[in-house]
C-alpha cells in the first residue's frame, strides 16, 4: 500500500472517490486523468498531511481553450493556472525520476475550476468529492516539452484582461513534475488503478488560486514560452 494510504482518511475518501469514478464511467463518461490539490505546505499542514490529494478527470468536465463556464449555481468559484502534464506510456507505482520523464510527451497550459462548497476540512470528504473539481480547460500540448521540462517557463494570469499574477520558476508551488506524476502513479496504482498512456495530469495551481466573482468574464493563463489557454464565463 502507498504510504499516504495508511491515513484512514485518505483510504476511506479514495475509496469512495474511485467508487464514484466507476459510476460515471459506467454511465458514459470517459476517463482522462487525474489532478492533484491541496499540495502546498499551508494546505498540508492545514489538513495534516504529507503529499497533495489526488482526484480524477473524465471527458464530462473537459473544456476546449474559448470555452465558457457557467458559474450559476456554484458556492465559491476558484480558478487555478496550472501545467497539464500528457503521459505517453503507463507509469507504473513505482516509477522512478527516469521512468516517470520517460513517459512525458509533452506540457500544456491549464486551468481547473473547482468549487470550494465546503471549507477544505476534512480530509475523507474533500476526497470523496474529487478534491472539488468541475472542469479543466485545456491548451495545446508542447512536445519540445517531453520528460516534464519546465526550465524557462514563466506563468501569468489575466482576469478580465488585466494582469494579476506572475511566477517564475512555475513549478515552486507545485513541486515538481516529475514528483507530481509519481505521486499520482503511486496513489491510484495503490488503489487498483493506473497512470496510463494517453492521460493527462493537472499538477497543481501554480500561483495562490484566484477565488472569482460575479464581475468575472475571463480568466487567462498564458505561459510564456509554452502558450495560452482561457476560459470565459457567465453567471
Amino acid at each position: 500500500m502507498n504510504a499516504q494510504l495508511d491515513d484512514p482518511r485518505i483510504a476511506a475518501g479514495m475509496a469512495a472517490q474511485l467508487a464514484s469514478r466507476r459510476d460515471r464511467i459506467a454511465a458514459g463518461e470517459k476517463p482522462i486523468g487525474w489532478k492533484v490539490g491541496l499540495s502546498t505546505e499551508a494546505a498540508m499542514k492545514s489538513l495534516s498531511t504529507n503529499a497533495p490529494l489526488v482526484g480524477f478527470l473524465t471527458d464530462a468536465g473537459a473544456l476546449t481553450s474559448g470555452a465558457t463556464s457557467s458559474l450559476a449555481g456554484w458556492t465559491k468559484p476558484v480558478a487555478e493556472p496550472e501545467v497539464a502534464v500528457h503521459i505517453g506510456k503507463d507509469v507504473p507505482g513505482s516509477a522512478d525520476d527516469a521512468t516517470a520523464a520517460d513517459a512525458i510527451i509533452g506540457l500544456s497550459p491549464a486551468i481547473e475550476l473547482v468549487d470550494l462548497h465546503t471549507p477544505p476540512e476534512d480530509v475523507e470528504a474533500i476526497l470523496t468529492g474529487n478534491v472539488y473539481h468541475r472542469h479543466v480547460v485545456l491548451g495545446a500540448m508542447d512536445r519540445s516539452r517531453a520528460g516534464g521540462d519546465v526550465s524557462g517557463l514563466k506563468t501569468r494570469v489575466l482576469r478580465n484582461g488585466d494582469e494579476v499574477a506572475e511566477q517564475s520558476p512555475i513549478d515552486v508551488n507545485t513541486g515538481t513534475i516529475l514528483s507530481i506524476v509519481r505521486h499520482v502513479a503511486a496513489v491510484v496504482s495503490a488503489c487498483g488503478e493506473g497512470l496510463k498512456a494517453g492521460d493527462i495530469v493537472i499538477a497543481g495551481s501554480i500561483t495562490p488560486p484566484h477565488m472569482l466573482s460575479a464581475e468575472d468574464r475571463e480568466f487567462v493563463h498564458m505561459v510564456d514560452g509554452m502558450g495560452d489557454v482561457s476560459v470565459r464565463f457567465t453567471h
